[in-house]
C-alpha cells in the first residue's frame, strides 16, 4: 500500500475529532469503573481483591496485547479494526449487564471490552500519525485527552444511570452509546494514493504459484502415461496373452523416457523450493535472534532498566486510586450530602490538565524530562502515603486532584523513552515498557483489594502502593544521576544508540 505525504491538516482534523470521540466512548466506562466497582461488590458479595480484577483487566489487557493490536492494524487497516472493535466494546458492555457472577465479568468486561479498547487505541494513534507529521505532537495530545474527558463525564453519568435504571440498565445504555464508535470508525479514511498500481507479488508469493502450476502439469503427464500404458497393454494382452507381462514392462520404459525431461525439471523446482524454504526459515530465525540481542542491549542501559522497573511499580501503586477511591470514601463514612462531585471525575479532569501542562513543560529546552518524570513519581508516592490520613471529602478531593494531575505524566513518558534509548529504538523499547505497564495495571488493584480483605482497612494497602511508587522513583533517580553515569562510563562503554542522560540533558 502506497501512502501520500501527511497533509498535516485537511481531513486530518476530522481524524483528530473522531479519534478523540473514539477514545472518549471506549475508555469512558473502563476508566470510571470505580463507580461500577461499588455496585459489583454489593451485587455479587465477593472480596474486594477478586472484584477489582474486573476493572484492572479492562485497563491492562489492552496494553498487554499491544503487539497483537499493532499486527491487526498493520494487516487490516485502522478503519476495519476500529469498526470491529466498536462491536467488541459495545457487545462486552451489554453482555456485562446479564452477568450472573463475577467470573462472567472477567470475560465480558475485562477481556472483551479491554481488548477492544486496546485495538481502538492502536487504530486511533496509527491513523493520526499517518495524517500528521509536523503537527503530530499536537494531534496526538488532542486525541489523548479523549480518555481523560471520558473519565470525567462517565464517572458522573454512570452514577446517575445507576440511580435511575440500576446497574443492568446503566451497562446497557453505556453499551448503546459505544455503538457510536462505528460511525467514528467509518470516517477513518486511509491515507493512500488511489492511482497507485497494485503491488507486485514478492518472491515468497511467486514460488508456491509456480510450484502448483508445474505440479498440475506433472499430474496431467502422469495421467496420460497411465492411459497410454493401459491401452497398449490391453491390446497386447488380447492378441498374445503370454507376452502380456513382458510388453507391459517394455511400455513403461518407453513412456517413462518420453517424460524424463519434465521429471528433471520438476526435481529441479523441488530443490529450489526446498532451498528457498530453508533460507526463509534461517532469515526468520536471524530476525528473532536480532530482536532478543537488541532487547538485551536495551537492558544493558542502567537508565532503561530503572525506567522499566519504575513504570511497572508506578502502575502497580499509582493506578488503584482511580478504581478504588470511591470505595475509600465510602469506607471513611463520608455523608452523601458532602459528596459534591465523584472523586473519579476529579481525577479525570485533573489528568487532562496534567497531560497538557506537563507536555508543555517537556517542550522547554531547560527542562530535563527524565527529572521531571522522576519528580512526578516521588510526588505520587507522597500523595499515596497521605490517603490513609484523609477523613473528609475535601481532603480526599484534594488528593484525588493531585494524583490525577501527576498521572498526566503519561504524556511525557514517550519523551523520556526517546531520550533514554534514542529514536531508532523507540518502537522496540516502548512496546516492552507498555507491556509491563499493562501488567502493573492488571496487578495493582487486586493487590490493594487483597490487602483490604486481609486487614479490613485501606491504610496498609496505600502504604504499600506509596512504597512501590517511591521505590521506582528513587531507582530511576539514582540511575539518572550524572555521577552514576560517569562511574558507569568508566567501567563499561555503552553500545551504539544507547542513551547517556548526562550528555543528552544538555542538548
Amino acid at each position: 500500500m502506497v501512502f501520500r505525504k501527511p497533509p498535516d491538516g485537511g481531513w486530518g482534523w476530522v481524524i483528530v475529532v473522531v479519534s478523540f470521540f473514539t477514545q472518549f466512548l471506549c475508555y469512558g466506562s473502563p476508566l470510571a469503573v470505580g463507580v461500577l466497582y461499588l455496585e459489583w461488590l454489593d451485587a455479587f458479595g465477593e472480596g474486594k481483591g477478586k472484584t477489582a480484577w474486573v476493572g484492572s483487566l479492562a485497563n491492562g489487557i489492552g496494553l498487554l496485547a499491544s503487539p497483537v493490536c499493532s499486527i491487526c492494524v498493520s494487516s487490516f487497516g485502522a478503519r476495519p479494526v476500529a469498526i470491529f472493535s466498536g462491536f467488541m466494546v459495545a457487545g462486552g458492555l451489554m453482555m456485562s449487564s446479564f452477568a450472573p457472577n463475577i467470573y462472567f465479568l472477567y470475560v465480558s468486561y475485562g477481556i472483551v471490552v479491554g481488548l477492544g479498547c486496546g485495538l481502538l487505541y492502536t487504530a486511533t494513534v496509527t491513523i493520526t500519525c499517518q495524517y500528521f507529521d509536523k503537527r503530530r505532537g499536537l494531534a496526538l495530545g488532542l486525541i489523548s485527552t479523549g480518555s481523560s474527558v471520558g473519565l470525567f463525564i462517565y464517572a458522573a453519568l454512570q452514577r446517575e444511570l445507576i440511580e435511575l435504571y440500576g446497574l443492568d440498565g446503566c451497562l446497557l445504555i453505556v453499551g448503546a452509546l459505544s455503538l457510536n464508535i462505528l460511525a467514528c470508525g467509518s470516517l477513518m479514511r486511509p491515507l493512500e494514493s488511489p492511482s497507485s498500481p497494485p503491488p507486485e507479488k514478492t518472491c515468497v508469493d511467486k514460488v508456491p504459484d509456480q510450484y502448483f502450476v508445474y505440479h498440475e502439469k506433472e499430474k496431467t503427464a502422469e495421467e496420460n502415461i497411465s492411459i497410454l500404458e493401459k491401452g497398449y497393454i490391453d491390446e497386447k494382452c488380447i492378441n498374445n496373452v503370454p507376452d502380456c507381462k513382458q510388453e507391459s514392462i517394455l511400455s513403461k520404459n518407453v513412456l517413462s523416457s518420453i517424460n524424463i525431461s519434465e521429471k528433471d525439471t520438476y526435481k529441479k523446482k523441488v530443490v529450489e523450493q526446498t532451498n528457498f524454504c530453508k533460507q526463509l526459515a534461517k532469515r526468520k530465525w536471524q530476525l528473532y535472534l536480532t530482536y532478543w540481542k537488541e532487547t538485551m542491549v536495551l537492558f544493558k542501559s542502567k537508565v532503561f532498566s530503572a525506567l522499566f522497573v519504575a513504570i511497572l511499580l508506578f502502575d502497580i501503586g499509582g493506578f488503584p486510586p482511580s478504581l478504588l477511591m470511591e470505595d475509600v470514601a465510602r469506607s471513611a463514612n463520608i455523608s452523601e450530602d458532602d459528596y459534591y462531585m465523584p472523586l473519579i471525575s476529579i481525577i479525570g479532569i485533573m489528568t487532562t490538565v496534567g497531560k497538557l501542562i506537563l507536555g508543555i513543560l517537556a517542550d522547554f529546552k531547560w527542562v530535563n524530562t527524565l527529572y521531571l518524570y522522576v519528580t512526578t513519581l516521588l510526588m505520587t508516592g507522597v500523595a499515596l502515603f497521605a490517603i490513609p490520613f484523609a477523613k473528609s471529602y475535601l481532603t480526599l478531593a484534594m488528593l484525588s486532584g493531585t494524583l490525577g494531575f501527576l498521572t498526566g505524566n503519561w504524556s511525557i513518558f514517550p519523551y523520556v523513552t526517546t531520550k533514554t534509548v534514542g529514536i531508532e529504538k523507540l518502537t522496540h523499547a516502548y512496546g516492552i515498557l507498555m507491556f509491563f505497564a499493562g501488567l502493573g495495571n492488571s496487578l495493582g488493584p487486586p493487590i490493594v483489594g487483597w490487602f483490604y480483605d486481609w486487614t479490613q482497612e485501606y491504610d496498609t494497602a496505600f502504604y504499600f502502593s506509596g512504597f512501590c511508587v517511591l521505590l521506582g522513583g528513587f531507582l530511576l533517580l539514582l540511575a539518572a544521576l550524572p555521577c552514576w553515569n560517569a562511574c558507569t562510563n568508566q567501567s563499561s562503554k555503552l553500545p551504539p544508540n544507547t542513551y547517556s542522560y548526562k550528555v543528552a540533558s544538555n542538548a
